[in-house]
């Protein structure tokens, strides 16, 4: 297939990038600037210029696909109206990107987080919160999946709280982010409280096992790693960055904070029976002891 993907330079996007053209796909890449356009060519994919804010680029860009996956999202999470309009941004651009593909059978592969269920893990049968701080993404996605009345192979990849590669990226990412600033590797609460993980190289195989063979209206869960304790986490931070671990206010984690509050561990068995997808990297915890030590050359 030929497929057009948002946010293909981030983390995620430049391991889906990799794994579709692998496979034999070709990719259109949106970039905003020239150094993801030359970092997506250098990748092998063809780009296309503009943001999610574009709606006429978008509309362009997948009516000259077989497929879409939409990755990208605004990494502004200071206040809780950045975050509110990160997500009415993500909300008008999936609208529009639906609305191209609208009776054209063609897949439309988008991403959320997985939901927390109090008391267990979550599964993919479990609808995605539609209020709060994350209610505008959950909404998006429901529309999205509501495309499959419309004929298109809609479907959702949902990933857990941290998706890593070389010890970065996702809420981990975050709490390391956290630690360099004040110098205390911490977490909130008593840290046991669980965050579910995986890899961003096994993240990108199912991105295209959606792409490929999804059914319409079907969510899947990219959980390698149920649910780390948080503490574990900061422990092992601590540990490769030379600082001392230990409880820090909610508030210290801004808007973030409740969330990274909450057990929310999750399942993935549903996607790993239906798609056969089977996760072959280091866990978030091994993965973590790539973090450069205070004074080392990376």
């Amino acid at each position: 297939m030929h497929v057009f993907l948002t946010g293909g330079t981030g983390l995620i996007g430049t391991a889906v990038v990799a794994e579709l053209l692998g496979n034999g796909h070709t990719v259109l890449a949106l970039v905003r600037s020239d150094a993801s356009a030359a970092a997506a060519e250098a990748a092998g994919a063809e780009t296309i210029r503009g943001g999610l804010a574009d709606l006429d680029v978008l509309r362009a860009a997948a009516a000259r696909a077989d497929g879409v996956i939409h990755l990208a999202f605004g990494n502004d999470f200071s206040t809780a109206d950045a975050v509110a309009r990160a997500m009415a941004e993500e909300g008008a651009a999936c609208a529009t990107l639906g609305e191209e593909l609208a009776g054209s059978g063609r897949p439309f592969v988008t991403v959320s987080g997985t939901p927390w269920i109090p008391g267990r893990a979550s599964t993919e049968a479990d609808p995605l919160p539609t209020d709060g701080l994350v209610g505008g993404r959950g909404r998006t996605v429901t529309a999205v999946l509501d495309l499959a009345g419309r004929g298109v192979r809609s479907t959702a990849v949902r990933m857990p709280r941290t998706v890593h590669n070389q010890g970065r990226g996702g809420f981990a990412g975050l709490l390391t982010d956290f630690a360099r600033r004040t110098g205390v590797s911490g977490y909130p609460g008593d840290g046991t409280q669980r965050w579910p993980a995986v890899h961003a190289l096994d993240a990108a195989v199912l991105f295209r096992l959606a792409l490929e063979k999804a059914p319409a209206g079907s969510a899947w869960h990219a959980v390698a790693d149920e649910g780390d304790a948080v503490r574990d986490i900061a422990a092992v931070i601590g540990r490769r960055l030379g600082l001392p671990v230990r409880s820090a206010p909610e508030e210290t984690y801004g808007p973030l904070g409740p969330i990274f509050a909450t057990d929310q561990p999750s399942t993935s068995t549903h996607t790993r029976e239906a798609l056969g997808w089977q996760p072959t990297h280091p866990s978030l915890l091994a993965d973590l002891e790539n973090l450069a030590a205070p004074g080392a050359t990376v």
